[in-house]
């Protein structure tokens, strides 16, 4: 029984590591006026009739802090790079010299650095959401166990382990959610 208790709060933290992830990933794509390429990686590419992610077909770089450049490796892709970069509306304008796309990034306005705060601090809680939510499985495993013949004292200290560790996750969320935010207003 007290292996199963554990094996349950492991699969809460493999869970919230996944969130704590998928947190990191989404502020990348967030764009604090300068190049990245993880701002258009992920851009899907019609590649001969298949969706392919922009960074499976090209290689992106950054010359500068305000652009990208990105080198297909055939050609032929030039025109369906610069199609999917319009259709993904990021408010970016390719420049297609014929081998090369070229993307200045403009200097983000005021309003515009505090709307990308608001969606990243939703980001986070999204994330603190999810963490809330596996913070409420493994209690219910918990407290099933105990009722089921798992030691109560003992299953007090587990219940007191998981909301040590939910903790931890929760500032781990509220520091990313802070360093983008520096990052965002850091003109």
């Amino acid at each position: 029984m007290h292996q199963e208790v554990l094996d349950s709060i492991e699969e809460g933290k493999m869970a919230m590591d996944e969130s704590l992830e998928h947190l990191d990933r989404e502020l990348q794509k967030i764009r604090a006026g300068k190049a990245s390429p993880s701002s258009v990686a992920g851009i899907m590419v019609d590649y001969y009739g298949t969706p392919t992610p922009l960074n499976q077909v090209a290689n992106i770089s950054t010359p500068d802090s305000r652009t990208l450049s990105i080198s297909p490796w055939e050609k032929a892709m030039v025109a369906p790079i610069e199609k999917a970069i319009f259709a993904a509306n990021l408010g970016f304008t390719p420049q297609n010299n014929g081998e090369v796309i070229m993307i200045n990034i403009p200097p983000l306005t005021e309003e515009r650095r505090k709307d990308l705060v608001k969606r990243a601090k939703g980001l986070g809680e999204d994330a603190k959401v999810s963490i809330r939510n596996e913070r409420h499985k493994m209690m219910d495993f918990i407290k099933k166990a105990v009722k089921d013949g798992y030691p109560e004292d003992a299953g007090k200290r587990q219940e007191e382990a998981v909301e040590s560790v939910i903790k931890s996750y929760s500032e781990r969320i509220g520091k990313s959610i802070d360093k983008k935010e520096t990052d965002i207003m850091t003109i």
